[in-house]
């Protein structure tokens, strides 16, 4: 099962990563991985830095944006405030001031009396003896002290509400100071566009670094890729490549564009909603810091439990993609064999496990996030009530309660964002270790600088003592000697795996030998550039291979510059001509990214013809015909022996009509030559290619040999 197939309909977190309590992929070396990927990152150290100092402006102006929204807070409290202060207090203003006046108005009367009566007495000094007269002017005299204390009662009583009006005015303000608020207004704006800015720079440099930096990975992988042998693809499988090439990429990439700047962006966050926090008030502070271990625990504790359903769940899904895959790959099979109840059956039992796992899996880790709110919202609770209390007693401003309680909000998420990214970044350094093992694969052997040419090349090919094996301590071809004169047709027969392919793959250097000696023309193998000795070579492979595109294009593909003339008469040569003018387009037509449009037998005669086109020295070809009718191969063969005319031929093949008028029959078994001659030699000396030719009729088979 290849990783894309793994990782099929796996649901995923934030920036592309897990989910929160989904255990993350761990690399096997982390930290060698981490010192890698460094060294792409290396040449982008300014831009990296450009990218964190955009980010701590960007936070900065972020984070103090909640402070200047608790002043305008203050601000709109305050005048509603002093508004209703003020509205108390005028009327016991005017209640005062009305006594005052009341008072000065009783006192101007009683002057008034006092003063008559002073004229009185004047005028008539015995009236002073009248004892009637003289209580009069005591009593006037007694109501004039009161009065006066009275007046300086008054006088008290305005000068404490004045002070108590001018205070409430200097501290609270008189009405809402909207003016100011719409100050703040602004300035929140300014701070929220100038963090957007930085944020929008912090992300365009960014994505910068990121893309090319997985384009240079790309592009040393696909280098890489070039430099492999034969043997790594072999051994691996197109679908592993594949995943490491795109999807691994991929995630470095999502990685290092989103997530690494979501980490930065939420460290710096912390740092700063703790530092405004502090400046409010260090109890509250307190209370928002203790719920962080609580919910710590909590996540640490669920995502513990959720390992073991995530890993049930992915083997299971494994399981389930692999199986839908055979089924419907095969599926002509399973109904040829009435098979269809026993696959359903084996796909319920699969997806009832998956379905078990998977719902304990995602339920589990569904409740972290349930309950880390509800931590969350317990330490909410009690900076409310604990700021509420602050703010009554004056510790605080409503407008800071306000802030705080945003800047608990700004403060836990970042925590948990960061949690998530830790799980991000390791599956991130696993995707980047897979590709760094791919990197350092094992190359294969560099061409000599002195590397030789054979430029008029004939065809001699020539075996000497030649051992090799596809794995270390496993021998398939042991002490092989063989001798081509240029212009021979050798045709190689024998059972499977008894090394006829591994013969085609050491004449083109796909896999070096361990020991002996491989020469074309005199000139060791080992001693050329590849690209010249396979440049000798011609190839038709039984397993065809078109791209997408025209049929021009594909039999163009041998050889750069090909006119049309050329590649009309390879056509013919290889009878491909004909239906080829059938297409609605001609050689025009487009053939489809899977080749589905022509049939497997129309898709070998157009390699066919790009080997023709191609006219090389030395031709290989592997089961070339199997994939046409009988017909066709007659007319075919009856155009490659044309071709194979002057040109050194090896011919892998299991019918008659390629092996009869071969000059050279190598028979195989288990990696050896253990026959070899022309056909009616080989039938005289009746061993192991008699039996094998012999054996056709009595299997009623009047094609194939072997």
């Amino acid at each position: 099962m290849s990783e894309r197939k793994k990782s099929t309909g796996m649901s995923k977190g934030p920036g592309g990563g897990p989910p929160m309590g989904r255990p993350a992929e761990k690399a096997k070396d982390f930290k060698g991985t981490f010192r890698k990927l460094l060294k792409y990152l290396a040449p982008f150290k300014m831009r990296f830095l450009i990218v964190v100092i955009a980010a701590i402006f960007s936070v900065c102006f972020n984070v103090r944006s909640p402070k200047i929204m608790g002043n305008a807070t203050t601000k709109l409290a305050d005048g509603i405030k002093g508004k209703i202060i003020l509205s108390k207090i005028n009327p016991q203003e005017k209640k005062v001031n009305d006594a005052a006046k009341k008072l000065s108005t009783q006192k101007s009367n009683l002057d008034a009396q006092k003063a008559k009566l002073d004229a009185q007495i004047k005028a008539n000094p015995m009236m002073a003896q009248v004892p009637k007269v003289a209580e009069a002017e005591a009593q006037m005299t007694k109501g004039e002290e009161q009065l006066t204390k009275a007046q300086a009662q008054i006088k008290a009583a305005q000068k404490k509400i004045s002070n108590a009006k001018k205070d409430t005015i200097n501290k609270y303000g008189s009405k809402i100071d909207f003016d100011a608020i719409g100050v703040i207004i602004l300035e929140l704006i300014g701070l929220y566009a100038v963090a957007s800015l930085f944020s929008f720079l912090q992300s365009f440099v960014m994505a910068g670094v990121a893309q090319k930096t997985v384009y240079n990975m790309r592009k040393d992988v696909d280098e890489k890729l070039n430099r492999l042998p034969l043997k790594f693809f072999d051994s691996k499988t197109h679908g592993e490549i594949l995943s490491r090439v795109t999807n691994d990429l991929d995630t470095v990439a999502t990685t290092l564009q989103q997530s690494l700047t979501q980490l930065i962006t939420a460290i710096l966050q912390v740092i700063g909603v703790v530092i405004m926090m502090l400046t409010i008030s260090g109890w509250l502070t307190l209370i928002c810091v203790l719920t962080l271990p609580v919910a710590g625990f909590v996540t640490m504790f669920i995502a513990k439990k959720s390992q073991k359903f995530f890993a049930g769940q992915q083997k299971e899904l494994g399981m389930i993609n692999g199986h839908v895959e055979e089924m419907f790959t095969g599926h002509i099979v399973v109904k040829a064999f009435n098979k269809e109840q026993e696959s359903i059956e084996k796909f319920n039992e699969i997806n009832d496990r998956l379905y078990k796992s998977g719902w304990k899996a995602q339920f589990i880790s569904g409740i972290i996030f349930p309950l880390m709110n509800f931590i969350n919202n317990i330490g909410y609770v009690a900076v409310c009530v604990a700021g509420g209390i602050f703010a009554t007693k004056g510790m605080i401003s409503i407008g800071d309660v306000q802030a705080f309680f945003q800047y608990n909000r700004l403060f836990t998420m970042p925590i948990i964002q960061t949690a998530n990214i830790a799980n991000i970044i390791q599956s991130t350094m696993a995707a980047a270790e897979r590709v760094f093992e791919l990197l350092e694969e094992e190359e294969e052997i560099q061409d000599a600088e002195d590397s030789k040419i054979v430029e008029f090349p004939k065809g001699a090919v020539r075996f000497e003592n030649v051992k090799f094996g596809y794995k270390e301590g496993s021998t398939l071809i042991n002490d092989m000697n063989l001798d081509v004169k240029p212009g021979q047709t050798v045709a190689i027969v024998g059972p499977t795996g008894a090394g006829k392919t591994t013969i085609v793959n050491l004449l083109m250097r796909f896999y070096e030998i361990n020991a002996g000696k491989i020469t074309v023309d005199g000139v060791n193998t080992k001693e050329m550039k590849r690209n010249d000795l396979r440049g000798m070579f011609g190839m038709v492979l039984q397993d065809t291979w078109l791209f997408n595109g025209t049929i021009r294009d594909n039999i163009a593909y041998s050889k750069d510059g090909a006119t049309e003339e050329e590649i009309i008469r390879a056509a013919k040569a290889a009878h491909a001509d004909h239906f080829i003018r059938t297409l609605p387009d001609g050689y025009d037509t487009v053939i489809n990214e899977e080749a589905s449009n022509i049939s497997q037998g129309q898709k070998q005669l157009l390699t066919i013809a790009r080997v023709i086109l191609a006219n090389p020295q030395i031709l290989i070809l592997d089961e070339a015909t199997s994939s046409v009718d009988t017909r066709t191969e007659l007319a075919i063969q009856k155009a490659m022996n044309n071709l194979m005319q002057g040109r050194t031929s090896f011919v892998i093949a299991h019918r008659l009509s390629t092996i009869r008028d071969a000059d050279l029959i190598l028979v195989m078994n288990q990696g050896s030559v253990i026959e070899q001659g022309n056909h009616e030699e080989l039938l005289e000396k009746k061993g192991f290619y008699a039996d094998l030719y012999n054996s056709q009729f009595t299997s009623g088979n009047n094609e194939e040999i072997g």
